[in-house]
């Protein structure tokens, strides 16, 4: 299930934060519950993803985005996401999630979290291809930006990002139709 609870209370927490700028980094503080964890007895990567999650969306409220979906009507989803996991977190482990938009392209935007154990390990790091969409799909980020009031220019694509970007480009769409 969902973790609507943690969610609420992620969103409640971070409501009267300052606002920040949508590539500005943001931190959330989270706990690997029983429920986390997997046979293994660490978390387990679905629910990472979860995680990830509850960091996500605080994030898009604490910047002008979230005040332009609002106002305009538009929703966000996901697009694709590639995720690196290297450290284990355990049952009862604190860790701390980094949050930020990264850049954008015509179509996505690109935002790039990670997992960090307080003993400064990164746990796992992600990113994201998000889209911003209305009734008639994608919503170009040149308009998300206007509406947000802030320059339409993405900061620098990094070059690990546009290899993402053209990998996904050749992989095929619908998949394993050989």
């Amino acid at each position: 299930m969902y973790p609507f609870i943690r969610l609420a209370y992620g969103v409640l927490k971070q409501r009267k934060q300052p606002p920040i700028g949508l590539t500005e980094t943001m931190e959330t503080q989270h706990i690997c519950w029983p429920w986390d964890i997997d046979i293994w007895m660490e978390l387990n990567n679905g629910r990472s993803l979860s995680l990830y999650d509850l960091a996500r969306i605080p994030l898009a409220m604490r910047t002008p985005l979230w005040k332009a979906l609002r106002k305009e009507g538009w929703l966000m989803t996901m697009a694709g996401a590639t995720v690196r996991w290297r450290r284990r977190v355990r049952m009862f482990d604190k860790f701390t999630i980094r949050s930020r938009g990264l850049c954008w392209d015509d179509k996505f935007i690109y935002i790039e979290q990670s997992m960090w154990k307080t003993n400064g390990e990164c746990a796992s790091h992600v990113l994201y291809r998000t889209a911003v969409t209305d009734r008639n799909g994608i919503v170009a980020p040149e308009r998300v930006c206007a509406a947000m009031n802030m320059p339409a220019e993405s900061p620098p694509i990094p070059d690990w990002v546009a290899a993402w970007i053209s990998a996904e480009a050749f992989r095929p769409w619908p998949p394993m139709q050989e």
